[in-house]
């Protein structure tokens, strides 16, 4: 490995707490100096405090962003369930399970998390904008993704909760229209999943249960032979990594 790429290695942990965390570093990152270059003009941005008080305030934020704006819902939720088809509640445990799932969110959002990096992120660091249109422009790419994802009848059940009018265009739609319908689009989504996920599973709980049924053995309980049979099949067919590939495939395709 070269010098160039354990750089790039060592700075990949700060950029993704970086890119994660865009409008705290845009509220903190001059807390220091509250004066910037711009044209050669010094001029005055919001005040050290001010900025202080918003990065402190944006960090208790983050893991709601991360839930209710990305890849997580979706993929935490088909986890979760494909963990009761096996008939392991709490097995992998939920910290395996969210870790899974947030490694499996990064990915899905690395188009969108580039995107930011490129247009708001490197620009403002540079100095080369200011907080607000970094802001502005890092909530595009965002706002692209949660558009394709959402369901039109989500987006207009949410509008006649909200009692408001329908937008005449994509650029009209209000965040606090579009983050709720997102969500709700995302659960139905990770459901459908699911119950999909469900039925070979629920197939060899059946197919046990008639055997067993057949054969007399009505005393023993059809978990006992089926639980072993399901994690046999679902380990030989490389089960995780096909959810996995199958989740993924769901936002890119």
């Amino acid at each position: 490995m070269n010098s160039d790429s354990r750089r790039q290695g060592s700075r990949l942990p700060w950029r993704v707490f970086a890119l994660a965390s865009l409008c705290c570093v845009a509220g903190a990152a001059f807390a220091a100096d509250p004066v910037d270059m711009v044209g050669g003009v010094m001029k005055q941005d919001y005040s050290p405090v001010l900025r202080n008080f918003v990065a402190l305030s944006m960090l208790s934020l983050i893991p709601v962003m991360l839930i209710g704006m990305t890849a997580f819902t979706r993929i935490v939720i088909v986890l979760s369930l494909l963990r009761h088809a096996l008939g392991l509640p709490q097995t992998p445990p939920n910290s395996v399970i969210v870790a899974l799932s947030i490694c499996l969110t990064y990915f899905t959002m690395a188009p969108v998390v580039d995107e930011i990096d490129k247009v708001a992120l490197t620009p403002y660091l540079a100095e080369q904008i200011d907080t607000r249109e970094a802001l502005e422009r890092g909530a595009v790419p965002l706002r692209q993704f949660m558009i394709r994802q959402t369901r039109e009848s989500d987006l207009r059940a949410v509008l006649e909760m909200a009692r408001a009018p329908a937008p005449k265009s994509i650029e009209d739609i209000a965040m606090r229209h579009l983050a709720p319908a997102f969500l709700l689009s995302e659960l139905k989504t990770a459901f459908q999943i699911g119950f999909v996920i469900f039925l070979p599973f629920l197939m060899i709980d059946l197919v046990v249960g008639s055997v067993l049924m057949a054969l007399g053995m009505i005393m023993v309980p059809p978990a006992t032979i089926s639980l072993p049979l399901k994690i046999l099949l679902f380990v030989l067919i490389d089960g995780w990594v096909l959810v996995s590939r199958a989740l993924l495939s769901s936002y890119w395709s």
